[in-house]
């Protein structure tokens, strides 16, 4: 990763933090450990479809929730047609991913 890409996903998460706190988060994204996880993974490093893949998800309802993530402001979508990658805005803490799947 260039540096200057590096300045940008930290003004991002930074400028994220202060508009959605990881509750607000876990509120958007609305669903089980498999979700959060798949939301963690959309680092711009992987494909929607490889995420999928990964976590053993439907394609085509990751591909709704990614939809659904990119128009609550959670997600951006980055690169190609072809290759486009989701990014979110920030993680989520992984302590805040179990908290939330014990309820």
């Amino acid at each position: 990763m260039e540096l200057q890409e590096t300045y940008l996903r930290a003004i991002l998460a930074t400028v994220a933090r202060q508009t959605f706190s990881p509750v607000k988060i876990l509120e958007i994204i609305n669903a089980g450990e498999k979700q959060h996880r798949a939301f963690n993974l959309c680092d711009g490093s992987r494909t929607q479809a490889e995420i999928a893949k990964e976590l053993g998800l439907d394609s085509a309802n990751f591909s709704k929730s990614i939809g659904r993530w990119v128009d609550e402001g959670i997600v951006i979508r980055v690169g190609e047609r072809r290759e486009m990658r989701p990014l979110h805005v920030y993680p989520l803490p992984e302590a805040l991913i179990k908290k939330d799947s014990k309820k």
